[in-house]
């Protein structure tokens, strides 16, 4: 079927009924999941999901929106979105982006993850276990050890003369193992995503699950103290869960950010500097355009410890009197655009992380975190549950866990003394290790 030809159909129609613009997105997506433990296959899932959503405006700034898993019956379709935009309430701010004068092409989808055999992905799920085990004796069991892939292709046309197809891909492969001693269990996980299969190294995830679970065996609690506080890269990157929420320009404008009115302001280390990039080569969310047809770009949103942007769609950009980021983002074609990230990481440092750890005399190295999702996003506050090691004079210690750290976002991320050069990225997200001097850890 072509997508393309449908998308445009839905226009034509939708124009044909009264509408004064009109937007069709189509998704075409399938996806792979596969699960083993003890060697042997668990789960197998293929998921397919498509269909078309379609969003009408009135002259007047309504909005209508209205989907369908059908793409024969567009007639349908139209007249729902319009009907629901009668419903709805005038707003000038909406309407479609301007036509782009230049859509990138992007290769996004690597052959060789369709090529290759579900014998081929079930060893690759079978290697992390298998890794995991080998690296370290007190891996005993498996939660479960998965290779994941998905292959989507998007069409979105409109009114203005957009009419666009693209297609992307991606794979991955996580393991979460548990190590035991002495009657103390503890639960470790690895993880590796990317564009291209051949960049899965299956070792290297179950190493590194088996390394997060033995980490902290033996672990105990500590007496509250003030000592550097050293974050690795995965929970440098679940703050992220606060800090992205705040930078939608949609929360500014409803007053429910702790970035609300600071832009151009100094708010974290002048080491600090976040960056979204729709175009980021081999990024996991890269994309030619967003969910509503604005062109992706590199957004530079805290710029040395100071707020540069906010993430904007278009509705929001009109709001502000701004071009759009290229941030309207459409988890499936059964919703309309909403400001969200795309690949989105804070800068690597110079330092190597090595050194960044040598360089503390009294520290904590934090490996997980607890309750992030508690952290008020408006204000910043945050109260977490935190393990990791203990660090003296440089070197890893005891294991801890069983600790707290309190306080406010900025201002942890305002002592931060120190930035690593090792960048990782989870997915979409990403940052590198990072210092932060004189923090209190309540224990015990």
């Amino acid at each position: 079927m072509d997508y393309l030809d449908v998308a445009n159909k839905a226009i034509a129609i939708a124009q044909k009924l009264g509408c004064n613009e009109a937007e069709a997105y189509i998704l075409d997506a399938k996806a792979l999941t596969i699960e083993v433990a003890d060697q042997e296959l668990e789960t197998m899932k293929f998921a397919e999901d498509s269909g078309i959503g379609l969003r009408v405006f009135s002259k007047e700034g309504k909005v209508g929106f209205s989907y369908s898993t059908d793409l024969n019956t567009i007639e349908d379709l139209a007249r729902q979105a319009l009907n629901n935009s009668c419903k709805s309430f005038a707003d000038d701010n909406n309407g479609l982006p301007k036509l782009p004068q230049m859509i990138a092409n992007f290769n996004l989808l690597d052959q060789k993850i369709a090529g290759a055999t579900i014998e081929e992905k079930i060893h690759l799920a079978k290697q992390v276990e298998s890794s995991a085990r080998q690296t370290d004796n007190r891996v005993t069991r498996t939660e479960r050890c998965v290779y994941k892939d998905a292959e989507y292709g998007v069409a979105l046309a409109n009114s203005n003369g957009l009419s666009t197809y693209y297609r992307a891909g991606y794979c991955g492969l996580y393991g979460i193992v548990l190590a035991e001693k002495d009657g103390d269990v503890q639960t470790g996980s690895g993880l590796l995503f990317s564009r291209n299969f051949v960049d899965l190294d299956a070792d290297f995830v179950g190493r590194e699950a088996a390394q997060d679970a033995t980490l902290l065996l033996g672990a105990k609690s500590i007496g509250t103290t003030k000592a550097t506080l050293i974050l690795n890269s995965q929970v440098a990157t679940s703050f992220f869960s606060v800090l992205i929420p705040a930078l939608c320009a949609d929360s500014v404008q409803k007053g429910r950010s702790l970035f609300t009115g600071k832009l151009g302001q100094k708010v974290v280390s002048p080491l600090i500097s976040l960056v979204d990039d729709g175009r980021l080569a081999d990024g996991i969310a890269t994309s030619p355009i967003d969910g509503e047809g604005c062109p992706t770009q590199r957004t530079h949103l805290i710029v040395n410890g100071i707020l540069n942007s906010y993430l904007h769609n278009a509705y929001t950009a009109a709001r502000d009197k701004v071009d759009s980021t290229g941030n309207g983002i459409r988890g499936s074609f059964k919703s309309m655009p909403e400001v969200g990230p795309t690949n989105i990481f804070i800068q690597a440092g110079a330092m190597k992380r090595e050194r960044l750890i040598q360089e503390v005399k009294d520290g904590f190295y934090v490996t997980s975190v607890m309750g992030m999702h508690t952290a008020n996003p408006i204000s910043g506050d945050f109260s977490i549950g935190a393990s990791g090691v203990w660090i003296k004079n440089g070197e890893f210690t005891q294991a801890v866990r069983g600790v707290a750290i309190a306080g406010n976002i900025l201002e942890l991320f305002g002592q931060v003394d120190a930035v690593a050069d090792d960048l990782r990225f989870y997915g979409s997200q990403g940052a590198p290790t990072i210092r932060i001097s004189n923090i209190t850890v309540s224990g015990s």
